[in-house]
């Protein structure tokens, strides 16, 4: 296999694995163990765990590597920053992005009555998509960027967070207020929207990890921050 595949093999499977949290928060992994599960040379390993490592989910131990904990702190500072950067991209949206656009983002993204709210990786899915798309109606790649760098290191949180039917429901319809306002090319609705949806999903975040923290203990979960 050329040696281009299996880092992105190795990086695919194993920041899967991470963000799923089937890889915990703290664990240690080791360049050679990642050799044998993977069939891969020591150098595509060291590739992939770089690249892993630039997006916050791993970093060096030593000699090994360990995932990153989940620091409640970082999260916390990261969703102020997707609320300020998403707001500006709705807020182009409502300027510059086409009426098609705006109707294939509403039909891709905004829930209709008779959708299941599937399990934790529909969820999952369905919420990078949403602001995927959102970052992409702002024509702004810098945007773009900035939106996904934010989703991919809040990650492993988010999935704590769709844990529960309900949790991803309410997510869902803080999706389609913000859709309605982008369709309506309402500005300031967009902006509010956003706020609303970004501090309720932290606020059932923690909510969440708090009531569980020794659940996540005894999981071995590394769970750092106030």
């Amino acid at each position: 296999m050329p040696e281009r595949s299996q880092t992105e093999l190795v990086y695919e499977q194993v920041r899967q694995a991470i963000l799923s949290l089937d890889i915990v928060p703290g664990a240690r992994l080791s360049e050679r163990g990642l050799e044998g599960d993977f069939g891969a040379s020591r150098t595509p390993v060291r590739a992939a765990l770089m690249r892993l490592q630039s997006e916050g989910l791993v970093d060096r131990d030593g000699r090994n590597w360990q995932t990153t904990p989940i620091d409640l702190d970082e999260v916390a500072a990261l969703a102020e920053y997707r609320e300020a950067v998403e707001a500006a991209a709705a807020r182009l949206a409502c300027v510059r992005a086409s009426d098609d656009d705006i109707a294939a983002f509403a039909d891709a993204t905004k829930r209709h009555p008779d959708d299941s709210p599937g399990d934790e990786h529909e969820g999952m899915r369905r919420g990078s998509d949403f602001h995927g798309g959102l970052a992409a109606l702002s024509g702004n790649r810098f945007i773009e960027q900035a939106v996904h760098d934010a989703v991919t290191r809040m990650a492993r949180a988010r999935w704590l967070e769709m844990r529960t039917e309900e949790g991803r429901i309410q997510a869902w319809r803080e999706h389609s207020a913000i859709v309605d306002a982008i369709v309506r090319r309402d500005q300031d609705a967009a902006a509010t929207a956003i706020a609303h949806h970004s501090q309720a999903n932290l606020e059932r975040l923690l909510a969440s990890i708090r009531s569980d923290r020794r659940a996540f203990g005894a999981r071995g979960l590394r769970i750092v921050g106030e």
